[in-house]
């Protein structure tokens, strides 16, 4: 059954139009009135007001740029991480940084910090960095609903790692963990997190430096490698990812 995300809040019986980018993918699929699809809403923004889960709804009207479809059963669903994991990347140049986005989401992960580091390729302009953040927040809830996930991870604004570990707060219960090749660094497989939750921090192509390794070791993260092999900068977010969640 077709899958979209709906910011909005959801109620059994309730009648609403689709947002434009579901109302368009509903339209590319050919649904008529009567298909049914389903429906999940908690992601940026989500207040609370209405449960996780996912809904079924039934499609009343196609019009030209419209979809409106009717709220029908709640299903107590859900697909997510046993451990909720955030990460912090320092943004991979051209379009791996989308592949990141999208696998992190399937994944499970609960947010994305992009960040500009020393060694980043990739440097965005206020208005650019906005642009590339709507994007990477609709990578985000494309690979939500393809993989039946319920929660949409926030991909937050774009930040330099300073001003992060400046403002940063970690969420309570939270381990900040730091990808690292120094000697002597815990192997992440063979650790046990003292906390619920985890806040990995990872750096772009060729890795931070030691001045931004050190910062971040000053603010509290535990250094921690992920074995011998040296990975690219996407894999090795994802390899953390897949271990910790």
């Amino acid at each position: 059954m077709p899958r979209f995300f709906c910011p909005a809040p959801l109620q059994a019986g309730d009648v609403l139009d689709l947002p434009a980018g579901a109302a368009r993918h509903v339209q590319v699929l050919r649904l008529q009135p009567g298909d049914t699809i389903t429906l999940f809403n908690h992601g940026p923004g989500w207040n609370g007001t209405s449960p996780g889960g996912e809904f079924e709804a039934k499609v009343t009207l196609m019009g030209r740029s419209q979809v409106q479809v009717q709220v029908e059963s709640h299903q107590a669903v859900e697909r997510e991480a046993q451990r909720p994991v955030h990460l912090a990347v320092g943004m991979p140049a051209n379009e791996r940084m989308d592949w990141l986005i999208e696998k992190a989401a399937e994944l499970g992960v609960a947010s994305i910090q992009p960040l500009m580091t020393e060694r980043s390729v990739l440097r965005l302009s206020a208005e650019r960095a906005t642009k590339k953040v709507e994007h990477w927040q609709s990578v985000a809830i494309a690979a939500c609903e393809q993989c039946g996930g319920n929660r949409v991870p926030v991909v937050h604004a774009v930040q330099t790692l300073p001003q992060w570990l400046a403002a940063r707060a970690v969420p309570a219960d939270t381990t900040p963990l730091l990808l690292s090749l120094r000697e002597g660094t815990q192997a992440l497989r063979a650790m046990a997190l003292p906390s619920p939750g985890a806040l990995f921090l990872s750096g772009p192509e060729g890795g931070l430096s030691t001045a931004e390794e050190n910062a971040a070791l000053a603010a509290g993260f535990q250094p921690v490698n992920l074995g011998p092999r040296v990975l690219r900068a996407e894999t090795a977010a994802l390899t953390a990812l897949a271990l910790l969640a």
